[in-house]
């Protein structure tokens, strides 16, 4: 896990809806964080690459 990576509130929003249900479609994670699906992606992608979510 990287220890450099700061995790804003958006970031821990993503983690959080995740927990709750990790097989959610992006679509609806975007949407439960406020996001557009495109930036979500993103984000969920530099979180994988991060050690975050496996």
């Amino acid at each position: 896990m990287s220890t450099n990576m700061q995790l804003d509130r958006l970031d821990l929003r993503i983690l959080s809806q995740l927990q709750n249900n990790g097989r959610m479609t992006n679509v609806d994670l975007a949407e439960a964080v406020g996001l557009s699906a495109s930036p979500c992606l993103n984000r969920v992608k530099r979180l994988e690459q991060a050690g975050f979510i496996s």
